[in-house]
């Protein structure tokens, strides 16, 4: 069974993705790394010069790939990843994965992106807390139908060890 971690940036995937493949004694790719080695440039790069939407169809493309090659693999999604083309249908519909959706609060995400900007091109303009979580807060209600229907939920705000132990209580 591959498990596939969804959330919002700064969620954890990649944190809890990596502690969680120690644990089980999965493997663990992350897509945006998995996409970045592939096209042989970084995802900013990749949004410059090619856009958004060649971006997408090629995480949708290097996503399906990668789950079609996997077993026993926790993959770290993007956190659009989910919300375009059928990308959340065909992960619900493909018996050897499960969906775990790593959801933390709008308070929780503003502090750890607070920390992030310069790194994430998405947020790196916005200058206030204020404006911070009302950017969280659209993008939030704007994914949070794809989210949500993933498999597994849990509460991410906590410590990495106790999430953990909640997705393998739930997915085990």
């Amino acid at each position: 069974m591959n498990i596939v971690l969804i959330g919002y940036m700064a969620s954890g995937k990649s944190k809890i993705g990596v502690e969680l493949a120690k644990k089980l004694n999965y493997t663990f790719k992350d897509l945006d790394n998995v996409i970045e080695k592939g096209e042989n440039k970084s995802i900013k790069e990749i949004f410059v010069d090619s856009g958004e939407l060649y971006f997408r169809k090629k995480e949708k493309e290097y996503l399906d790939s990668l789950i079609k090659e996997s077993n026993s693999t926790i993959i770290s999604l993007g956190g659009g990843t989910p919300c375009y083309y059928d990308t959340m249908e065909s992960m619900l519909t493909n018996s050897s994965l499960k969906t775990v959706y790593l959801n933390v609060s709008t308070p929780v995400l503003v502090s750890r992106l607070n920390n992030e900007k310069s790194k994430r091109p998405l947020i790196a303009h916005i200058k206030t807390d204020e404006l911070l979580t009302e950017f969280i807060g659209k993008h939030l209600f704007e994914r949070a139908f794809y989210y949500n229907k993933s498999e597994v939920k849990i509460n991410a705000n906590g410590k990495v060890e106790d999430i953990i132990e909640d997705i393998i209580l739930q997915l085990f």
